[in-house]
């Protein structure tokens, strides 16, 4: 028998009816983890709020306020994940992706208001994590640094760096908390030939002025005819193009950035030769990937949980929740290698799309049509 295509005010209730249960179902599902994940930060963090008495006010607005968003974004891939594997299971259990499918309604037609939900918590997610959790996080970490825990910061070490044209600098270590360095080098260049070159043991911050005080310090002139002039002392005040921020990478540093000054950070420290930025590189793309992999997630999801199993929809909930984890995972090992330089940082953040897309690709190919 010839079946009639479905009519365009019908396909318009079907893509709201679908769109509005994966909106409800994700955003339904957020709140309650969200919840149950402040009740058991609140559990163990309670006795730091009091011993360091730490406000109410304080707690709610600089802190859980902040919190939820952060973490909430943080989890964003494995929500939709799970709420596209739930209320599609469950439709598929009451025949109703039957009916959609034998209305004549193609599968791939189906998945438009699924991609479009993707869409909107995609760029819901891109905004928040760009432009607003950055801003946010600033409140937050300085509330933990705080009220919660000691302040920690690690410096950088080994460090080359160019801060003008034809002067580098090279610091073997330095302590955030104290602004201060140890082995100091700095050499200028005119053209290939090296001008000077000064040395210190020790390198000294001064708020005051700004300038850096060196201690111990060794100074080597060349001149044009091979001589060279020596001249050395216990401390000297120099006023360089430094600042103590450009030798800190504080906990989560990037963490505080949004987009625009996340990008103009990574391209200053390139054009100064640092080479250790990679978290901050890492972090640019993953705000761009982790958004993506909505569409990714969602097509997984969709091919999955749309056919009936005699397990039932535990067994497609059970499935969905491995194959999140499993993605975390498989992030949290490829930004390892991209962090300790073993891996390009662009194919490291998108590596597990690029895996789950294919996998996506072949349960779309086996979902009933």
């Amino acid at each position: 028998m010839h079946r009639q295509p479905i009519n365009a005010n019908t396909l318009r209730k079907l893509d709201l009816y679908i769109l509005r249960k994966f909106l409800g179902t994700f955003f339904f599902s957020l709140l309650l983890i969200m919840s149950i994940a402040v009740v058991f930060d609140f559990t163990e963090k309670i006795d730091d709020f009091i011993s360091k008495g730490a406000p109410i006010k304080a707690i709610v607005f600089d802190y859980y306020l902040n919190f939820i968003p952060y973490f909430a974004n943080l989890f964003t891939p494995l929500f939709i994940f799970i709420s596209v594997i739930f209320f599609t299971s469950k439709m598929a259990y009451q025949s109703e992706i039957i009916a959609i499918l034998s209305s004549g309604v193609s599968f791939r037609r189906m998945m438009f208001p699924y991609f479009l939900g993707a869409l909107i918590i995609g760029l819901f997610s891109f905004t928040l994590g760009a432009f607003v959790i950055p801003n946010a996080n600033v409140t937050r970490l300085k509330f933990e640094t705080t009220y919660v825990k000691n302040k920690r910061e690690s410096g950088l070490s080994n460090l080359h760096m160019q801060i003008s044209p034809g002067t580098f600098i090279y610091l073997y270590r330095f302590y955030s908390l104290t602004e201060t360095g140890d082995f100091f080098t700095i050499e200028s260049f005119d053209g290939k030939r090296l001008k000077s070159k000064l040395t210190a043991q020790s390198i000294v911050y001064d708020t005051t002025d700004g300038s850096w005080i060196l201690k111990d310090y060794l100074i080597r002139d060349f001149n044009a005819d091979n001589s060279m002039k020596i001249s050395k002392g216990e401390k000297i005040d120099s006023m360089l193009n430094l600042k103590p921020s450009d030798f800190k990478i504080e906990r989560n540093y990037y963490e505080t950035m949004t987009n625009p000054r996340l990008n103009a950070y990574i391209d200053e420290q390139r054009n100064r030769g640092v080479g250790n930025i990679e978290e901050f590189v890492i972090e640019k793309y993953k705000r761009i990937a982790s958004p993506f992999s909505a569409f990714i997630l969602t097509l997984i999801g969709v091919s999955l949980a749309s056919r009936k199993t005699r397990g039932g929809m535990g067994l497609h909930i059970g499935t969905g929740i491995g194959l999140s984890f499993t993605y975390i995972l498989f992030m949290t090992v490829s930004t390892t290698f991209a962090i300790s330089g073993s891996m390009n940082s662009l194919l490291a953040v998108w590596l597990p799309n690029i895996v789950f897309a294919f996998i996506g690709l072949y349960l779309y190919k086996k979902a009933p049509k």
